[in-house]
């Protein structure tokens, strides 16, 4: 499958240990299964890319009239959450992504590093302590404690300068976290592992790519990529059964 991409859901943060004992932070989240719902061509389109949706039961009701026409176009199940993922093709071989195709999570088989982008949680009116790291001023003698302090001058220029780091709405903006190891990969369940943090809420809706930019690794350096957590969890389970 050429398509790099694949929609899942957040489903949360743990922690595994591996054989060495050490704790590894990580967040599971529920990859697909998805659907590729439209091709897009450089002939008609400008540009390669598959448009794929995450399969989950939706009512029909819920859906707008263009959406249902979208899907029964190609006979395809209502789907609530679609995007476009790149698709790499090789000069060498024909490209066989279709519509109707299947994405799963093991196209992250033998993949050490994935990029995942979603919406964080939205903070609402932040200060700017909050929203922009401000230390404020000193808790005592008169000053202003966590409060903004001079945005412009009186005399020249006279006015405040567009782009200026104010008090605001905080949150709510697609975030992309790069380059986050893949601990492991549960085709069973269409889970997938990484260490560290994901974008987003518990059941928010993220974007799974393969890393752009992945790390090099250091000439003779293992690293943790050499044990699965995952992997070793279950073996520990199943010792104690």
């Amino acid at each position: 499958m050429a398509v790099t991409g694949i929609l899942g859901r957040k489903v949360g943060m743990t922690q595994l240990f591996d054989d060495k004992g050490d704790v590894h932070p990580v967040t599971v989240l529920q990859a697909g299964p998805c659907v590729v719902t439209q091709r897009k061509t450089v002939t008609k389109d400008g540009y390669d890319a598959a448009q794929i949706g995450l399969v989950e039961f939706v009512k029909q009701s819920r859906l707008t009239s263009p959406m249902k026409g979208h899907f029964a176009k190609h006979d395809l199940p209502p789907m609530r959450f679609l995007r476009e993922v790149p698709i790499v093709i090789d000069p060498e071989t024909e490209d066989g992504t279709k519509v109707g195709d299947k994405v799963l999570v093991d196209m992250f088989e033998g993949e050490k590093f994935v990029d995942v982008a979603g919406t964080s949680k939205g903070r609402g009116f932040a200060g700017v302590v909050k929203r922009h790291k401000f230390a404020g001023g000193a808790a005592s003698h008169g000053s202003m404690f966590q409060i903004t302090g001079s945005i412009g001058s009186s005399a020249f220029p006279s006015r405040v300068f567009k782009g200026m780091r104010m008090s605001g709405h905080m949150g709510v903006e697609r975030v992309t976290v790069r380059n986050l190891r893949v601990l492991g990969v549960d085709k069973d369940e269409n889970l997938i592992v990484v260490e560290g943090a994901v974008p987003g809420h518990k059941d928010a809706y993220v974007i799974i790519t393969k890393a752009k930019k992945p790390p090099r690794e250091r000439r003779g350096f293992s690293g943790a990529g050499t044990v699965d957590p995952l992997k070793a969890s279950k073996r520990a389970v199943a010792k104690k059964k």
